[in-house]
């Protein structure tokens, strides 16, 4: 499994880019994709929607279940990957490439992990 070092993580298995101190993207890791399998379907968040840390902020259907995105970050949904509503299985095979997310107005960002804190939680 990849876990990019430039990444944070957290605990519901989420990566966040930082793009600056108040703006980023999110997507789901390499844990988590390989978890849910083949991925069919995903409901995006909605762009101008508040997102609070720790709440469902979309959701993902597998082959094997529906699965909660959580985000990792409270703030302002600024935009949308719209590529995966046609191609889910794009997170399958890049996750950390096909981002669902771009947040603004970043909050409550401190407990993210590094890849080294992720995979020793995930212990990788």
């Amino acid at each position: 499994m990849n876990f990019p070092v430039e990444l944070k993580y957290s605990r519901d298995d989420e990566w966040v880019q930082m793009i600056d101190d108040t703006t980023a993207l999110v997507g789901i890791s390499d844990y988590a994709q390989s978890e849910m399998g083949d991925l069919v379907f995903i409901n995006l968040p909605v762009v101008g929607d508040a997102v609070t840390k720790d709440e469902m902020m979309c959701d993902i259907e597998s082959v094997k279940a529906v699965a909660d995105v959580i985000s990792p970050v409270s703030g302002v949904v600024a935009e949308v990957n719209e590529a995966l509503l046609d191609a889910p299985e794009t997170l399958n095979a890049d996750p950390y490439g096909a981002w669902i997310a771009k947040i603004e107005n970043i909050t409550d960002f401190a407990e993210l992990m590094s890849a080294d804190e992720y995979k020793e939680y995930r212990g990788i």
